[in-house]
């Protein structure tokens, strides 16, 4: 969906309410902040329900929209407390939600089918057709995948539902948002739950810094973004400090009002507000193995904080008023300006005794707008007033409160139940699937050579079998079932339409899916769909939306703790090392070799080593060092069917880890492991 208007939003970020001004006067059309609650950026000051209330008015006062991010996974212990949250940011009048739990997504859409949902970056959608389904979902915009070229960005919008926003400038992961388990795993901070410890940003094989990415920055490329059709360009930085997003947000109001590209002193001065040695638009070009890692220096530091401060005092709007005092009537004020009329009624004024009102007097009290966002001369005050009468100045102040107070509130009624406007998307259900629910045990296989090379005893102990796709056809005596790559590009579906194909004629019955845009990939082919871990379940609700799909079940989010995954239901990683990253980039061939594919390893600052694997297309997978093992607590995950990760287990192995779950023993192989939803390994 190309979007409506000439020019693209610019979205900017804002931590803090200081930030929010800057934001505004730096020219952004639309703000993005997060609550003290289910914010992705958990570390920021961000606002509570008050200072949210207090933002909307500024914002809207300004003709800026405000959305507020939702944008973590949400457990079944949360999701009440989640939609009493959304219900009061509707009430108070923000603009939309940027979420990613679809879990939550189904709720709001019964809750309050008109509030706007923005499908946040976390879902990982990279290509129309799982935009399309974020859109059925309940959706209006989907927030882009960073990874996608600009050939890929202006496909998908051209092409899908909903419309698209891309990211413009900040901040790079190095792993697909929504992808990432390495803080997690490691150090017991969800990136998912907005605690990310950013492990990217550190030495690994003998102090290299090969994970961490410069930041974006697509100011040499406006024109080409504002010709794609993208309904909205955000600039990240909800950590960043004010002057940061004035910088930013002013540099790139410019850009676009003009119609432009940066030039290069517009470069130095985005370098000089925040960078990692120099900015990156590798992603966008499509030149992923130029120089894209950075990190912040000395140098960098010193050049930020060499730079002048601004004054972000809040500005306050002009307003008019309209003011009638008669005897025998209510007082009354009508405050109006920026297309919006108020109008408050307060006491009846009586007879005067003695001092009456007056003109100057009544207009002088009436324009003191104290604490609030509005300014109100007294030239801009009509005023009728009855000779002879008066009104105690605690009901002139009261009258005044009351009239500014209306006037700065953008709050909306609770719908409950009503229905969503027509132009708002709606739950599209696709039809369910002919699902088979009976899978007790599964198993994918990263390493085909490998499959191949396995018994047909340890084969047998799984119900289904998932073989990468791309191997299917040479391990289909193997395997009944496809591992679909996590990540497809848009010019990347025609061939993996084209695998699949293949694997079904090869006799695979089943596939392994891990994104929105499996879902039609797989009903096309027929193929019965298990969802993997990586759709990121952690609540029942999300469990339902994906049955309701047509999954015949789902891999939670091994993020969950055994009882919070029986609480759920559904299959869980009991063993195996969990990949904890996807990357866009092959940091074996940049760092290895093409020879050492398969056999590289990122090794962290206390010698740890994580095993490093070729996705499709040459992307990466970094695996957990620890493997995950139950075999000898299946009683801690009872109720739950089972799913196994085999990587780079030798055929021998993946004999002692079925034999050990068969016979309920302790972990079988060198090595350290952990327990569901632990850190800890032992």
């Amino acid at each position: 969906m190309r979007r409506k208007d000439n020019l693209p939003e610019l979205l900017a970020p804002a931590g803090d309410f200081e930030c929010l001004v800057a934001a505004v006067k730096g020219g952004a059309d639309a703000v993005y902040i997060g609550g003290k609650l289910f914010s992705a950026r958990a570390y920021a000051r961000n606002f509570d329900l008050d200072e949210i209330k207090k933002a909307v008015s500024y914002c809207h006062l300004h003709g800026v929209k405000l959305y507020v991010t939702m944008n973590i996974l949400l457990y079944d212990s949360e999701l009440d407390e989640a939609v009493v949250f959304a219900r009061e940011l509707y009430r108070v009048g923000i603009d939309a939600l940027i979420v990613a739990d679809l879990g939550l997504v189904s709720r709001l859409r019964g809750e309050v089918p008109d509030f706007e949902l923005h499908a946040s970056t976390q879902m990982s959608v990279n290509n129309s057709l799982g935009a399309d389904l974020a859109y059925d979902s309940g959706c209006t915009r989907v927030v882009l995948a960073r990874e996608l070229s600009g050939r890929n960005m202006r496909e998908v919008t051209e092409k899908c539902k909903a419309e698209t926003e891309v990211f413009l400038h900040g901040a790079l992961c190095v792993c697909h948002s929504g992808q990432c388990l390495f803080s997690s795993m490691i150090g017991g901070r969800s990136g998912n739950r907005g605690e990310c410890a950013q492990p990217c940003r550190l030495p690994y094989n003998n102090g290299k810094y090969i994970l961490s990415l410069s930041d974006l920055s697509l100011a040499e490329h406006i024109r080409e973004l504002i010709d794609s059709g993208v309904a909205s360009l955000k600039i990240e930085g909800r950590m960043k400090s004010p002057d940061y997003v004035y910088t930013v947000t002013s540099i790139y109001r410019r850009l676009l009002d003009e119609n432009r590209n940066s030039t290069r002193e517009e470069n130095r001065r985005l370098e000089r507000a925040f960078s990692r040695g120099g900015f990156t638009d590798g992603y966008f070009t499509g030149k992923t193995f130029a120089k894209m890692t950075g990190v912040r220096t000395e140098e960098d530091k010193r050049i930020t904080e060499s730079e002048a401060k601004g004054d972000f005092t809040p500005e306050r709007v002009r307003v008019k008023a309209r003011v009638s005092m008669r005897l025998g009537e209510p007082s009354r004020m009508t405050v109006y300006g920026i297309n919006r009329e108020v109008c408050v009624e307060g006491e009846v004024p009586s007879e005067a005794r003695n001092a009456p009102l007056t003109q100057e007097g009544v207009k002088e009290r009436l324009s003191k707008m104290g604490n609030t966002f509005l300014s109100l001369d007294t030239s801009d005050i009509e005023l009728e007033l009855d000779g002879g009468i008066n009104l105690p100045p605690s009901a002139i102040n009261k009258l005044r409160r009351d009239a500014a107070e209306k006037f700065e509130d953008f709050g909306r009624e609770l719908m409950g139940s009503a229905t969503a406007p027509e132009n708002s998307a709606k739950i599209n259900t696709p039809p369910a699937f002919s699902v088979d629910s009976g899978l007790k045990r599964t198993a994918i296989f990263h390493n085909a050579d490998t499959l191949s090379a396995i018994s047909d005893n340890v084969i047998g102990y799984f119900d289904a079998v998932f073989a990468p796709l791309t191997s299917y056809p040479k391990c289909s005596g193997k395997a009944n079932g496809v591992y679909i790559p996590p990540v497809i590009m848009e010019d990347e579906l025609g061939l993996v339409r084209e695998y699949i194909a293949r694997a079904k004629e090869a006799g695979a019955l089943y596939a392994l899916v891990g994104n929105l845009s499996h879902v039609e990939l797989t009903r096309e082919a027929g193929l019965i769909p298990l969802g993997d871990f990586r759709l990121n379940v952690t609540n029942r609700d999300a469990l339902a939306v994906w049955r309701g799909i047509g999954l015949s079940d789902v891999v939670l989010s091994p993020e969950l703790t055994s009882r919070q995954a029986r609480g759920v239901g559904g299959r869980a990683v009991v063993y195996g090392r969990i990949p904890l990253m996807i990357t866009e980039r092959c940091f074996m061939k940049e760092n290895f070799g093409c020879d050492k594919c398969g056999k590289c390893q990122l090794v962290d600052r206390k010698g740890i080593k994580f095993p490093m694997m070729r996705e499709h297309d040459h992307r990466n997978l970094i695996f957990n060092s620890a493997y995950t093992y139950m075999g000898d607590r299946q009683d801690e995950a009872a109720g739950l069917s089972y799913h196994f990760i085999f990587t780079t287990e030798t055929p021998s192995e993946m004999g002692d880890v079925v034999r050990s779950f068969k016979e309920k023993r302790a972990f079988p192989l060198a090595g350290q492991f952990r327990r569901m939803g632990k850190r800890k390994v032992d």
